[in-house]
């Protein structure tokens, strides 16, 4: 493909991408295939001979769309928002143009400073305190990760290389083997699975706090567990604050965790990575407070912001916290202006080496959306939140589960799990609109996530019609 073939073939790629989104409510918006329904669609080798554009054009819709979720359908109201907007669109096509690997400043000199100032610019929206920002001398920053399970890995790598090196200064004969096994994090018994994995990957212990009435950590609980452990001889090191929780969209009591982190010389990172959205509305800022006393906090723009996946955006108060775990400086990496403090090579900051242009996509979005524009975005999807919990409150055969704070609504049928169960999976069989489940405490719990671009009150309103008409069929099974 030449450069004249090119733009003709990419007019008709953005065609096809505007119809398909355009069109995209008139698809089911969950696939009615089995596994391993493409394998047989496609041969069992790369062709020998190239083949035809307008071929792998029509295999698109033969082949691809028969098996695709539409997660920007107006009836996906499953797991949370997956962000998508044309200008991210249009961003990442002068990414994959570009294609720098940006790994330090001068492997693209743009690359890394567009970042930084962009991190900047997101971390004024959310009136985050000064410390975290860059600027042109802060000791902190902001990165583009790839998920919010990163950042919490990288924050707990960092955080452990911080404390290990800390007590061997103190005392230089423990080995990085005996404090590692005595090393203990801490996060709420809501917190995503993430974490989880992270203390795996680490190789420390992780602790789940019981979570209140609310389904948020607070210090009585949090203490409780510090004193436990460190009677046991083990050392207390890292503790993972949630805002906005996968199952039910709690908030972990900033106010009461900050302060203990801070007096037992804890690294306190914050995931936010659904809620942080919303801080950019003055309304929503008080469910950051306490951001002060954390070390680390991030957010994905890509669930909730318009920036279209990958953008996780991750900062710290001290860069060093960062580049002191990870960085290693082989020769054919370093450049004449690493030392020179006016500049970061972001891949001390990160697990991986290569990095995309992932800025330009916020800066694309910022600039076309406004800030204005961006809040009122948000606030639609919370207000059409607090449309369907009203519909469900009018029906005494339903009760709503946890607070309505933000675009999430978790509800059930009153009655038996077994029941919900069979309301989720008439929901799912019938196509017209896509839910997932989850557990509070032990109750089977169906969440409504206000999720598509696109979606308008219609939708909602439609959806709780299904929902009504589906639950009315499970109750009258269950009688007979």
């Amino acid at each position: 493909m030449n450069a004249s073939e090119f733009r003709r073939r990419g007019k008709e790629m953005v065609d096809y991408v505007a119809d398909y989104l355009e069109g995209i409510e008139g698809r089911p918006v969950y696939p009615d295939v089995e596994p391993g329904y493409l394998r047989p669609l496609i041969p069992t080798a790369a062709p020998q001979e190239p083949e035809a554009f307008e071929d792998i054009i029509n295999d698109i819709e033969k082949i691809i769309m028969p098996g695709v979720t539409h997660w920007h359908s107006p009836y996906f109201f499953a797991y949370f928002p997956t962000a998508s907007s044309y200008p991210a669109m249009l961003a990442d096509m002068l990414c994959g143009a570009i294609g720098c690997i940006g790994f330090s400043w001068a492997a693209s000199p743009a690359c890394t400073e567009l970042e930084t100032v962009m991190m900047d610019w997101l971390g004024k929206m959310l009136q985050l305190p000064e410390a975290f920002l860059a600027g042109k001398a802060g000791e902190g920053g902001g990165v583009i990760q790839g998920s919010a399970s990163e950042a919490t890995l990288v924050a707990l790598l960092a955080a452990r290389t911080k404390v290990i090196r800390q007590l061997q200064a103190r005392t230089p004969e423990l080995t990085q083997a005996a404090i590692m096994e005595k090393l203990v994090a801490y996060s709420s018994d809501q917190a995503h699975s993430s974490v989880e994995r992270a203390g795996l990957i680490g190789g420390v212990k992780l602790k789940a706090i019981p979570s209140d009435g609310k389904f948020a950590m607070r210090a009585s609980a949090l203490q409780e567990a510090l004193e436990q452990d460190k009677a046991a001889g083990l050392i207390p090191f890292f503790v993972v604050a949630t805002l906005g929780t996968t199952s039910c969209c709690s908030f972990d009591n900033l106010l009461e965790v900050g302060p203990i982190c801070k007096k037992e010389d804890m690294w306190l990172h914050i995931d936010a990575a659904y809620a942080g959205s919303a801080f950019i509305c003055p309304e929503f800022r008080h469910l950051l407070n306490g951001v002060e006393f954390a070390d680390s906090f991030n957010f994905n723009p890509h669930k909730w912001l318009l920036v279209n996946f990958d953008c996780s955006a991750m900062w710290v108060k001290k860069r060093t916290d960062l580049t002191g775990a990870f960085k290693l400086d082989p020769v054919y990496l370093k450049h004449s202006h690493q030392d020179s403090g006016l500049i970061t090579d972001y891949r001390h900051w990160q697990i991986p080496l290569g990095r995309r242009f992932r800025s330009l996509k916020m800066w694309f979005v910022f600039r076309m959306y406004g800030v204005k524009g961006l809040q009122a975005y948000i606030r639609k999807h919370i207000h059409l939140a607090h449309k369907f919990e009203s519909l469900v409150r009018q029906d005494s055969r339903f009760e709503i589960c946890a607070e309505v704070t933000l675009g999430l609504v978790c509800f059930r049928l009153k009655g038996s799990n077994q029941l919900n169960e069979a309301l989720l999976q008439r929901i799912n069989s019938a196509k017209k609109i896509h839910l997932v489940p989850c557990h509070l405490r032990d109750k089977i719990v169906l969440r409504f996530a206000v999720c598509a671009r696109t979606v308008e009150s219609a939708h909602v309103q439609f959806a709780w019609e299904h929902i009504k008409e589906l639950a009315g069929d499970v109750l009258r099974v269950e009688k007979e």
